[in-house]
């Protein structure tokens, strides 16, 4: 299990998909900021996981967004939940795998 799926599923729960990512890959900073982004609140009902992802590595911000689609289906909350069926907690894996390889 990488940093972020461990923060995510955390208990007490303190960390919403978008900051688990953030801060399971060092965007510690981001914390506040993306207080609002999780359950499909990210800007444009994006994931919140990929939002923080694509934040994290801006000039790689397209390629994630490929790589995450093809692995969940679309990249707004609502669709990946309710069209796809895929999980929060995939997400925030997901997300932050590509993090972490686009930003080498």
């Amino acid at each position: 299990m990488n940093r972020a799926s461990e923060l995510f599923s955390a208990v007490p729960h303190r960390h919403n998909c978008a900051q688990a990512v953030a801060c399971g890959c060092g965007g510690d900073e981001l914390y506040n900021e993306l207080q609002s982004c999780g359950g499909g609140r990210a800007p444009g009902g994006v994931c919140g996981a990929l939002y923080a992802a694509q934040l994290l590595n801006p000039e790689h911000a397209g390629e994630i967004a490929a790589e995450f689609v093809a692995q969940v289906g679309a990249v707004e909350c609502a669709r990946i939940k309710r069209e796809f069926g895929v999980p929060c907690s995939k997400c925030v894996a997901l997300a932050a795998d590509l993090a972490e390889r686009h930003s080498k």
